[in-house]
């Protein structure tokens, strides 16, 4: 019931920007959360960012202070502006949405196809 699209990942020089975009669609209504993995060839995925039902916001220490996230509850859409990018930023890129669950929201329900994001120096 929940679909998750994500776009806008390509391949940029370091320094550079991108913003990554993911398409909601399905019962996402109870959601309590979204957010951004990643995964870079031979590491383990790793939670980038997130954003809460009520506006609050995380992000790895290792992206603070140059990504952004956010989130246009009218079009059911999740973005995360990537600014000055380095070449560690590679990986792949997953959206992901999370559900309540016993108190907590810690339902990890689904998380899309992923997109690319390549840094070059």
């Amino acid at each position: 019931q929940v679909q998750l699209v994500e776009s806008g990942g390509g391949s940029v020089q370091a320094g550079g920007s991108l913003k990554l975009s993911c398409a909601a669609s399905g019962y996402i209504f109870s959601s309590c959360g979204m957010g951004w993995y990643r995964q870079a060839p031979g590491k383990e995925r790793e939670l980038v960012s997130a954003i809460s039902s009520d506006g609050t916001t995380s992000y790895t220490d290792s992206v603070k202070g140059r990504f952004t996230i956010s989130q246009d509850n009218a079009n059911n859409t999740l973005y995360l502006q990537m600014n000055s990018l380095k070449t560690e930023d590679t990986a792949v890129y997953y959206c992901a949405i999370w559900f309540y669950s016993g108190g907590y929201c810690n339902a990890l329900d689904a998380w899309g196809q992923g997109t690319l994001v390549t840094v070059s120096s």
